[in-house]
């Protein structure tokens, strides 16, 4: 019995050793990911000055501004920019439709004063996070964005549909 239970152990320990291999290279792989996208968010920035200035293009546009809310640290949010502005019938819509903004949230720069107005829907839902205001700045929608992810990115048609039912209506 006691053979037993150290083969056990000793097949635990190992499938552990290797989990933390594997960990170890997949974020390897990550941070290497994350040095090959673009990085569309600018950490020291005011958002709420920013969010500002905007509401005077989305009102002259007749536009929406969609917020994506993370940072360059997360490669889940760099993935989203990327794919979006990869793919040309998204980024039409998002162009037509709306004033796009990457919206920085990190330790660094928390951008507290824009989200003491809105609050960070990021801190329940994760990051990247849309945050869609109309002409006037008022929230009118929030998305997560996990359900509009495909295997290990994201999926066109998801994503136009929600951007097609957030734009302003003619």
């Amino acid at each position: 019995m006691k053979k037993i239970y150290l083969a056990c152990l000793l097949i635990s320990a190992i499938g552990f050793s290797q989990t933390a291999e594997e960990k170890a290279e997949k974020k390897k792989q990550i941070e290497a990911e994350k040095a090959s996208l673009p990085k569309p968010y600018h950490e020291m920035e005011d958002a709420d000055a920013k969010v500002k200035e905007l509401l005077a293009e989305a009102k002259s546009g007749n536009k929406n501004i969609m917020i994506q809310v993370g940072g360059n640290w997360c490669v889940w949010c760099l993935r989203l920019n990327d794919f979006i502005q990869k793919t040309d019938a998204l980024k039409s819509t998002m162009d037509k439709n709306y004033v796009f903004y990457h919206l920085n949230w990190s330790p660094k720069n928390k951008n507290e004063k824009f989200f003491s107005q809105y609050g960070n829907p990021g801190e329940k839902l994760g990051y990247p996070v849309f945050m869609v205001l109309d002409q006037n700045g008022k929230l009118i929608h929030v998305q997560e964005t996990g359900s509009l992810e495909e295997g290990k990115g994201y999926s066109q048609e998801k994503i136009k549909t929600f951007l097609d039912d957030w734009k302003v209506k003619s």
